[in-house]
């Protein structure tokens, strides 16, 4: 097909349109969305209907502007009070987590490679490299899975595992471009300076973390004084505004040697946890952002496989991803927790179990085959698979492996009856049950002792709507909808 504009706009609405149908049809069958995200490139893909996308460049500039989008949005949604007892925990798992995990891993794999029978034969570092790629949790399917799960989780593990797979790609990216360089010195002849080497690594994690962090704070708080500042006349200008503050956050951290991802979540957080005008606008405006570039990212993550490629390394993908679940991530969790005594066991299984991979570590393997370090296809293969295996068997039991370890709390009715909302500096909205306990002082709601700062707008008694006054008789089971005073922050 030749690639007109027309061509690709005809292209891209069908891939988009036929992967929200596919993921439709699987929702039913309790598979991740994005699992059949990556299954729908697949399949328009050059092993499927000969869809031609083979550019790893344009693969990691879509899932840049991806995961920006997905970071920042899962920043926003975290509120600061739910991580912040969970915080010393998820940096350690974001750092020394992501560390070990590589470090067993890469391990297993270059036993694997020695063995007589392997079908793959890979050098110690190269083997430690493949590891790296694939060491840290993926934010887009974590974030994704867990809050599509219809489930909340005991012990503040949602918070943790988010913060866990919002803030470890740092760690992952510098060993995964040290290896490189090691890699192709290595296969260049040329002398290793482990001083050096070292020293490099320091450096590059420090300001990884440092300049990712200190970005983060400060565009994070820029951003909030101009949202409140700025007067403009239509309130989607809002949104878009922040999406532009997003870029440009990523942009600055990463021109000055930091993480760009880290910095936009942590840029999330700060102001999903403050007031700002039009909140509940730019949210609304941001969750269909942030599933329109999943869509993309993992329909053109599928596209640049070649499936017939990667069944040739499924058996060692398949050992490799077995060890990775069963107990590369595992050992690395419980070794990791050591000091924090408080999470229970459940827990530390549970987190164990949900390291899920995703967009990230196919993003990550791009990096070795632009480098062209040697057996970097095979690198790519193997990471595309494991993700697969990832998304296949730990995605689709999440919310089942929860209720086993009893960590699954009952969702809370949230549902918005009365169809109302206000501008989130106008107040807050409260639904509120009523009950036999409720009533004892009197059943009219003048006799209802509502505490300071709240005023009921709005009664529904079953499909009736009653306007509210003093001496309206109130029923057990009536459903009323209260006005709030709301505070500064959340």
């Amino acid at each position: 097909m030749h690639f007109t504009s027309e061509n690709i706009l005809l292209i891209s609405s069908v891939l988009i349109f036929c992967s929200i149908l596919i993921s439709k049809a699987g929702y039913r069958f309790g598979l991740p969305s994005l699992l059949l995200f990556l299954i729908a490139g697949m399949l328009f893909g050059s092993d499927g209907l000969g869809l031609q996308f083979n550019n790893m460049n344009h693969a990691q500039f879509i899932g840049m502007i991806a995961l920006c989008v997905i970071l920042f949005t899962g920043g926003m949604e975290t509120k600061f009070k739910e991580i912040k007892p969970v915080l010393g925990e998820g940096l350690a798992l974001s750092t020394i987590g992501v560390l070990l995990t590589t470090v067993f891993t890469g391990l297993f794999i270059f036993l694997l490679s020695e063995w007589d029978m392997a079908p793959i034969s890979l050098p110690l570092v190269t083997c430690i490299l493949l590891a790296a790629t694939m060491s840290s949790t993926d934010s887009a399917s974590v974030f994704n899975i867990l809050r599509n799960s219809r489930m909340k989780l005991k012990n503040n593990l949602q918070p943790l595992l988010e913060l866990e797979s919002g803030s470890n790609d740092p760690m992952a990216y510098i060993l995964t471009i040290v290896l490189i360089q090691i890699a192709n010195t290595i296969s260049g002849a040329g002398s290793i300076d482990a001083w050096t080497i070292t020293a490099d690594a320091l450096k590059t994690l420090v300001l990884q973390f440092g300049v990712g962090i200190i970005s983060g704070i400060i565009m994070g708080y820029f951003a909030v004084w101009v949202l409140n500042k700025v007067h403009l006349t239509n309130a989607p200008l809002y949104a878009i505004l922040l999406i532009s503050i997003v870029f440009f956050t990523f942009t600055v951290a990463t021109k000055l040697y930091g993480n760009g991802y880290l910095a936009v979540y942590l840029a999330g957080v700060i102001i999903g946890n403050h007031k700002i005008t039009f909140k509940k606008e730019i949210f609304s405006f941001l969750d269909g952002m942030t599933w329109l570039v999943q869509i993309v990212m993992f329909v053109a993550l599928g596209l640049l496989v070649n499936p017939h490629e990667m069944l040739q390394v499924a058996p060692i993908a398949l050992l490799i991803g077995l060890f990775m679940i069963l107990v590369g991530r595992p050992l690395s969790v419980f070794l990791t927790l050591i000091p924090f005594r408080k999470v229970s066991l459940p827990s530390r299984i549970y987190i164990s179990w949900v390291g899920l991979r995703g967009a990230v570590p196919i993003i990550f393997a791009t990096y070795p085959v632009i480098a062209e370090v040697e057996g970097s296809g095979l690198i790519f293969n193997i990471v595309f698979f494991i993700t697969l295996m990832s998304l296949i068997i730990q995605g689709s039991t999440i919310t089942s492996a929860a209720r086993k370890l009893n960590l699954s709390l009952p969702i809370p009715d949230d549902d918005n009856k009365f169809g109302v909302e206000v501008p989130e500096e106008a107040g807050k909205l409260v639904e509120v049950t009523l009950t036999e306990e409720a009533l004892h002082l009197g059943n009219t709601l003048k006799e209802v002792k509502l505490p300071k700062g709240m005023l009921v707008m709005m009664i529904k008694r079953g499909e009736k709507f009653i306007v509210p006054n003093g001496s309206v008789e109130l029923h057990a089971g009536d459903r009323l909808l209260i006005i709030s005073e709301n505070d500064d922050e959340d």
